[in-house]
């Protein structure tokens, strides 16, 4: 059976938005980068997926600059419905903007695909180099001491009917651990437990200070650190590692 055909990278897309409704007045992480978009004149969403964060950001009035950029064609191809966005399918290292946005962002846990040494410093030196002086950069990351990879097994499924009226279940299970690299993989399945396609996915979970030392030989400075989505501090139980970093 070909999972390409059974379930496509455009239901993948749309299967992402139903199970990752933007939604800032429910959702404390949403609010917390909501709040920083409508408040910056350009802005840069790095690894923008289906562009769910500036559609809404465009839709309560924002009047500047808002470009998403991604890698992944389905996914963009739902962010282009809205066209008063700029959209581009590229790679967070291959961007090309020079001191064109006031904030960039890497929503969604979106900055852990960037596993590799060359990865990281490549992607923080084009989105520095993207930033206006002053600008900031604001993301999160899991904090390794949660070991969050450990809850992601079939006992943690959902299911749900997606948008074609399919009755779906969809979970996530943990393939291998290697020093700060966790692989694992995405399954969806039909209701009778038919797989109908499995994604493999690696993240990097890096801890505080080997984060800070990739950010300030990108030429960052640590503008704002913390541990939970109201600003609480980073704490030996936090679960994330929240950043606001700005360009020197």
């Amino acid at each position: 059976m070909d999972a390409a055909v059974v379930f496509s990278d455009a239901d993948a897309a749309a299967l992402y938005d139903l199970l990752n409704p933007w939604d800032p007045e429910r959702c404390p992480s949403d609010g917390f980068y909501h709040e920083l978009v409508m408040a910056a004149g350009s802005v840069l969403d790095v690894g923008c997926g289906t562009g769910a964060m500036l559609h809404l950001a465009r839709e309560r009035g924002h009047p500047g600059r808002l470009v998403g950029l991604d890698p992944d064609r389905a996914a963009l191809a739902r962010a282009r419905r809205r066209t008063d966005i700029e959209w581009v399918e590229s790679t967070a290292a291959a961007a090309r903007w020079d001191a064109a946005f006031d904030l960039a962002t890497m929503t969604s846990h979106a900055f852990q695909c960037l596993v590799t040494d060359a990865e990281l410093r490549a992607s923080l030196t084009a989105v520095h180099t993207a930033l206006r002086s002053g600008g900031r950069f604001a993301f999160e990351t899991r904090h390794p001491q949660a070991r969050a990879w450990e809850e992601w097994n079939p006992s943690k499924a959902s299911d749900l009917v997606d948008a074609a009226g399919r009755a779906l279940r969809v979970w996530h299970e943990t393939e291998s651990v290697i020093g700060d690299v966790v692989t694992f993989t995405g399954t969806t399945a039909a209701a009778d437990g038919t797989v109908l396609r499995v994604d493999r996915t690696r993240l990097r979970f890096l801890d505080v200070a080997l984060l800070d030392a990739f950010l300030v030989d990108a030429g960052f400075t640590i503008e704002a650190r913390y541990g939970t989505w109201d600003g609480g501090p980073v704490t030996g139980t936090s679960r994330e590692i929240i950043t606001i970093a700005r360009r020197r």
